[in-house]
């Protein structure tokens, strides 16, 4: 693991040496040096994930597709919204936030003597097995997740912009990053106050966060997919969550929200475990540019549906 951290920041590294830097200094913006260098390491780092994604699902979808795809130009824009989600500078801006407001509050704490423990100082066993640290920080991060999940659809603010995730009708594994831009930054504090609170280590968070997305990605894949009776009850399936896409799972009646493990679905009564069922995705009674609009519109319209829902309208 720690080789394979090496040689990446090795390749960052000479990236940024021999075309990043080099363009910087030619248009006069070496004082932004620091943060193109982050930008260009979320960026790779983002793009290597893609590149998974796609060697992973591609095939799967190829192989047993539920629906052919007769929107190509829906599937673009949800293309769009995974690069730049993944390759733009919305991951960098959660970072530089995040880890301000971590300094400050881990400041403010100390000089209060309220410095709450790590998982790893609650648990000292998980500090001799990493990999066991490794598996609690996922099944915790994936328990918020549920809940953070649970609140996109209960609220009826929140709702208004996680809709344009669910108005999709040709649902692919492109799909996973079709989030309004707030929804994507409420979704980046979340996760990332949560790993800080519970003392993720910087060399294993990007490695949970390749997991959970690339779970996500197959889990909207366009495949006839399911793992069976035990296998569904361990692991979210493709068919799990397409139930949860389908028009009566919308708004705060939602099934299957679970990111990884079904169990959350299943201890909380939100489960629907029906096998071979394999419905239609979209959500009928929105708008239809959150269907068919494109980026800048759907952006546009899960605004204006978020202040109007705030504003009790």
């Amino acid at each position: 693991m720690s080789r394979i951290a090496d040689l990446y920041a090795q390749a960052t590294g000479w990236i940024f040496e021999h075309a990043l830097q080099p363009l910087l200094y030619a248009l006069g913006l070496m004082d932004w040096a620091e943060d193109a260098y982050a930008w260009l390491d979320f960026a790779l780092f983002g793009l290597f994930g893609i590149l998974v994604v796609v060697a992973v699902c591609r095939p799967l979808e190829a192989w047993r597709p539920v629906e052919p795809r007769t929107d190509r130009q829906a599937v673009r824009t949800d293309m769009l919204y995974t690069f730049l989600s993944r390759l733009g500078l919305l991951p960098l801006l959660a970072f530089v936030l995040l880890a301000s407001a971590q300094t400050a509050w881990e400041a403010w704490l100390t000089e209060a003597g309220l410095l709450p423990p790590t998982l790893e100082e609650l648990v000292p066993l998980l500090r001799e097995q990493p990999l066991l640290a490794f598996a609690a920080y996922v099944v915790i991060l994936d328990f918020a997740e549920y809940w953070r999940h649970r609140a996109q659809h209960g609220l009826r603010w929140w709702w208004a912009l996680h809709a344009i995730h669910h108005a999709q009708r040709q649902m692919t594994f492109w799909t996973d990053d079709r989030n309004h831009v707030l929804d994507d930054v409420l979704a980046a504090v979340w996760f990332g106050a949560i790993a800080l609170l519970i003392g993720v280590p910087p060399g294993q968070f990007p490695l949970i966060v390749l997991l959970l997305r690339l779970a996500e990605s197959l889990s909207h894949a366009n495949v006839r997919l399911d793992y069976g009776r035990l296998g569904e009850r361990l692991l979210v399936s493709p068919r799990f969550h397409r139930l949860h896409h389908a028009p009566l799972s919308a708004g705060a009646h939602g099934k299957n929200y679970a990111v990884l493990l079904p169990v959350w679905d299943w201890l909380f009564g939100t489960a629907d475990f029906r096998r071979g069922v394999f419905p239609p995705t979209g959500t009928p009674e929105e708008p239809e540019a959150l269907a068919s609009g494109g980026w800048l519109r759907q952006q546009a319209v899960g605004l204006r549906r978020m202040v109007a829902a705030l504003a009790g309208r």
